[in-house]
């Protein structure tokens, strides 16, 4: 039976402790996404008080944060130390998974929760003109001459909680690989000590008929 490394428990915690804090915030997010029922201002307003304080929060918060994350990404590159067939499919599309993870907090979660934090909002999509619609990244609602967003406060909210659906998606991707690492691993094994077994079997009953061959040759002398 394979035995989980250490290093594999170097990136499934930090991938099992986000997972747990996006599930936190998916009462937050439901509504936004995944209801057709109108949102009311309140739910918008609770929204906001609650990824204000995540903004906000204590410097030590933050910096914990960011240590797990730290953790997670040396657990990967030690085990893609040296690496095998099996560290490179599994190890590597699971470094792949968290580090689009990592760019989408960056890109994505860090500037909405500042946008939300400092409530300076965008006019709306649907209240520009087609000229000004233009200028506009529409994957991203930035306006690419000067830079800055020009989503209202409804959309800049759906797409925070549309980068926290696609962090869950990814790190789940995450202990996937890792699980199917495991149990790959656990297949090798098994097959390992059944032709073993097998081999050693063998050699047995070829030295019991070499005997029964070596006894017959010695009747038949005497």
């Amino acid at each position: 039976m394979p035995q989980i490394s250490f290093a594999t428990f170097m990136i499934i915690t930090p991938t099992a402790f986000f997972l747990g804090l996006i599930f936190s915030l998916f009462p937050y997010d439901y509504p936004l996404l995944w209801s057709s029922a109108p949102i009311s201002e309140a739910h918008l307003n609770a929204v906001e008080a609650h990824l204000r304080l995540l903004h906000n929060s204590p410097n030590i918060v933050v910096r914990i944060m960011h240590i797990i994350t730290v953790v997670g990404l040396l657990g990967l590159i030690m085990k893609l130390y040296k690496p095998s067939e099996s560290n490179m499919l599994f190890d590597g599309g699971s470094l792949v998974l968290y580090m689009i993870a990592v760019i989408v907090y960056l890109t994505n979660i860090v500037k909405g929760l500042r946008i939300v934090s400092v409530g300076t909002y965008g006019e709306g999509l649907e209240n520009m003109t087609q000229d000004k619609l233009d200028d506009v990244d529409l994957g991203t609602g930035v306006d690419q001459e000067t830079g800055t967003s020009v989503l209202g406060r409804e959309d800049n909210l759906k797409v925070l909680a549309a980068s926290n659906t696609i962090l869950a998606l990814v790190l789940v991707g995450v202990l996937v690989l890792q699980i199917g690492q495991w149990y790959a691993e656990r297949a090798e094994e098994k097959e390992r000590i059944a032709i073993e077994k097998g081999e050693s079997q063998g050699t047995g009953e070829g030295a019991h008929v070499k005997k029964s061959d070596a006894k017959k040759g010695a009747k038949k002398t005497n």
